[in-house]
């Protein structure tokens, strides 16, 4: 099939195929096993001369979409996974259809709306204007934003440029009590190392960082520049860390402070700014991702600093045409993508639609529902609570009295495998003190009573 400007005459064929396909998989998207029983693809060689419209779709229909998962369903309750609303989902159909590049800001509006989306995002979130930055693809390449920020901002202490002069010579140490695994991989590919970090002693049956132990091992750090990774909403416990503390912590030790909160700062829609998250204002950088419980499509997270030079200039690099359009920085000079699509546009459709108030209410309703989950789970007979339900994340194993450790962790694997290849729910493996775990985090907007009750009888059955 040899492409034609005379194509375009054909979309309304394609966007007649588009809209029964996605009609298709989105409303058969709840009924259709959560996790698919075939996950490889057969061995097809590359077609030389192409199948057209009609034999390509065929191949789709055939292979693809039935052994796709029903992630965007309201029972994937593995990682931290929101399901895109239909407003998100639209926009998201739109970005490809207008096909802006964002790098730069001199040919389109399209740049004026990030930069709008992100000031949104402040205001969502009760965040001062200070805090700028940009969107991601996503909570890992936010941090990496944030690791190479930090980075720039220690070298400058010591009179270093490492975006333009390198590490070498560079003197910093990284604390943090429970940092994710998105943290650890930023470190390693800033060059600081992923076993370079100091880890900080947790409060009792925790994951929430002990501040005394992190000021000790501040005063006792020789190391010149300093940085300490704080969680809002732990990926297995959802537990806080108390940024007020930390953040005076940092200040007498001259510390950056950065905080993972890629779906703890949800937290904030509900409580204000005295919650969970009280002092996230005074963090020097922020993770947060829209993919998670704003429930946009993938791929969308954000990085917001206080420090936004510092990010320009690990980010921008200088060439005759890619001068600045602008009197505000382009998104290539404070991101890892020179070329970036229009994925503000999901956001700001669904702050539009949504406002503050329609996304706080599937915040609570996730909440109330995992507090359901984790309550059955408590009185059952077959299941343990593994930790008290705080936020929308459940931890639980079957029954293991008089078992070993280890006889415990082998029936907590088989029964997550069980309930997983079930095709009704799909949960995530975890570790709580030292023991395997089952792990199901609630983020999907569209998740009510009715699924917990299929959650019921899927683990009944098991």
């Amino acid at each position: 099939m040899i492409p034609n400007k005379s194509d375009w005459q054909q979309l309304a064929t394609y966007l007649n195929e588009f809209g029964q396909i996605s009609t298709e998989f989105l409303t058969g998207v709840a009924q259709r096993p959560v996790q698919s029983a075939v996950q490889t693809m057969p061995h097809q060689s590359l077609p030389d001369t192409g199948f057209d419209l009609d034999g390509a779709l065929s191949k789709l229909r055939e292979t693809v979409i039935p052994n796709l998962s029903a992630s965007a369903g309201p029972r994937y309750w593995g990682f931290v996974t929101g399901g895109a609303t239909p407003v998100a989902t639209l926009g998201d159909w739109l970005v490809s259809t207008f096909d802006q590049n964002l790098s730069k800001g001199s040919d389109s509006i399209a740049t004026d709306v990030e930069r709008q989306t992100l000031q949104w995002l402040n205001e969502l979130f009760y965040l001062p204007d200070t805090f700028k930055g940009t969107l991601t693809t996503g909570a890992t390449a936010a941090n990496f934003l944030a690791t190479i920020t930090a980075r720039q901002f220690v070298g400058l202490q010591q009179g270093i440029d490492v975006a333009k002069d390198g590490v070498f010579g560079l003197d910093l140490k990284v604390f943090s009590a429970t940092p994710h695994a998105s943290m650890i991989k930023s470190l390693g590919m800033a060059g600081l190392g992923q076993r370079q970090y100091q880890s900080i002693a947790t409060l009792p049956n925790s994951e929430a960082m002990d501040v005394a132990a992190l000021e000790a091992a501040l005063e006792c750090s020789q190391a010149k520049g300093k940085i300490v990774i704080a969680s809002a909403a732990t990926v297995t416990a959802t537990d806080f860390d108390d940024l007020q503390a930390i953040r005076k912590v940092c200040d007498k030790h001259q510390a950056w402070l950065h905080v993972d909160a890629a779906f703890g700062i949800f937290e904030r829609l509900l409580n204000g700014t005295n919650g969970k998250t009280k002092g996230i204002e005074q963090a020097d950088s922020i993770t947060l991702d829209a993919h998670k419980w704003l429930n946009v499509p993938y791929e969308c997270g954000m990085f917001l600093t206080r420090h936004r030079q510092q990010l320009f200039d690990s980010c921008d690099v200088p060439a005759p045409y890619l001068v600045s359009s602008g009197d505000e920085p382009d998104f290539m000079s404070l991101g890892i993508e020179n070329s970036r699509r229009f994925r503000a546009l999901p956001i700001w459709l669904s702050l539009q639609a949504y406002g503050r108030e329609g996304i706080a209410h599937w915040v609570a309703k996730n909440i109330e529902m995992a507090k359901q989950l984790a309550s059955h789970l408590e009185q059952s007979v077959n299941y343990e609570l593994m930790h008290p339900c705080q936020l929308n994340v459940v931890l639980f194993r079957p029954n293991c009295e008089g078992l070993t450790d280890a006889q415990a962790d082998q029936k907590t694997q088989a029964c997550l495998d069980n309930i997983n290849n079930g095709g009704r729910l799909l949960l995530s493996p975890g570790k709580w003190q030292g023991h395997k775990i089952i792990r199901a985090a609630l983020s999907n907007w569209q998740t009510d009573e009715q699924d917990i009750e299929i959650a019921k009888a899927a683990l009944a059955a098991v």
